[in-house]
């Protein structure tokens, strides 16, 4: 039988990398922000006739004016996204603006209405199909701000939260035993998911610039730290019940881990799996807006599979120093 705890070193070492490089990831490939963290505009348009002709119209219209759009010699457009709606005749156009240090905040909002008018101009002219502008959504670089600054918050305290939580859920329940180990290396494996999935999303989204950060990507982290800790749980539970029921000290804790995991292993790997082939056609066949939040997704359900049977299980030997 493979002894994952005599081989946990290997797997910290995996581990280590991965967060370094993640950690390092937003200055070597930069962030690829979405409006609703850099302030912008968001532009829908409604669309009577052939929309996939509007939408390779928009690509082509909004791209040229993101490098005509400036404030003196300063570009303040930093990208633009378009997609279309599922289920209607209508698109979005998304275009990010930056307040640079020559560019006032009054000038910013000019170069937004200039974008604006001049791309629903251009489009509006077009012969071939109908194409109106239905709504128009402001953001301003302040709510991207206070994004950033609840999101931050939001991920901390639900780890705190969890880990807490973990402790309470397993306190008494192992004679000898305090219940903190457990919380420990669960906190440990969601910081872990957290850091690496945003990561691989960062270099991601430098090679393919329609995977943005944005309020989508940050539900993303969350849900994948609610997946996450289900996995984990699972095994600690079957660490708990054969620690507490069939002689744990009797056979050493390196041993009852060992044993839980590969217990546990064939029910982890179909669940992930399952969940991993259901991301996999929500990405290629679910709606465009989406596809950044289910890529996270699908990091997410890779990493925590790998850290709740890798990581978390084996980090109880190191803690609690038992054998």
């Amino acid at each position: 039988m493979f002894s994952f705890v005599e081989n946990r070193f290997r797997f910290y070492g995996i581990a280590a990398a991965l967060v370094v490089f993640s950690l390092l990831s937003p200055w070597i490939f930069g962030t690829n922000k979405g409006i609703d963290m850099t302030g912008g505009i968001q532009i829908e348009y409604a669309v009577s006739g052939d929309r996939d002709a509007a939408l390779a119209k928009a690509r082509e219209l909004a791209l040229a004016l993101q490098g005509e759009t400036k404030v003196g010699n300063t570009a303040v457009v930093n990208g633009t996204t378009v997609y279309g709606i599922a289920g209607t005749d209508s698109f979005i156009v998304e275009a990010g603006f930056t307040l640079g240090e020559k560019v006032t905040e009054s000038e910013l909002q000019i170069a937004k209405a200039t974008f604006t008018k001049s791309l629903t101009e251009k489009l509006s002219a077009e012969k071939s199909m109908k194409i109106t502008e239905s709504r128009y959504v402001n953001i301003g670089e302040s709510f991207g701000a206070y994004i950033k600054k609840s999101a931050y918050i939001t991920l901390t305290m639900a780890i705190i939260m969890i880990a807490i939580y973990i402790a309470y859920a397993f306190r008494g329940s192992i004679p000898g035993m305090a219940s903190w180990p457990f919380a420990v290396v669960t906190g440990v494996s969601l910081i872990h998911d957290v850091i690496v999935a945003f990561g691989l999303y960062v270099a991601t989204s430098y090679f393919f610039p329609e995977f943005k950060i944005d309020t989508f990507f940050l539900t993303a982290l969350l849900t994948i730290l609610g997946y996450s800790i289900n996995d984990t749980i699972v095994v600690m539970d079957r660490i708990r019940s054969n620690l507490r029921d069939s002689g744990g000290k009797k056979m050493g804790l390196s041993h009852v881990i060992d044993g839980a995991i590969h217990d546990t292993m064939r029910r982890s790997l179909l669940t992930s799996s399952t969940v991993f082939i259901v991301l996999l056609a929500m990405f290629f066949f679910g709606p465009e807006s989406l596809k950044g939040f289910t890529l996270a997704l699908l990091f997410g359900t890779v990493v925590g599979t790998y850290s709740s049977i890798c990581i978390a299980s084996p980090l109880l030997v190191d803690i609690t120093k038992k054998k």
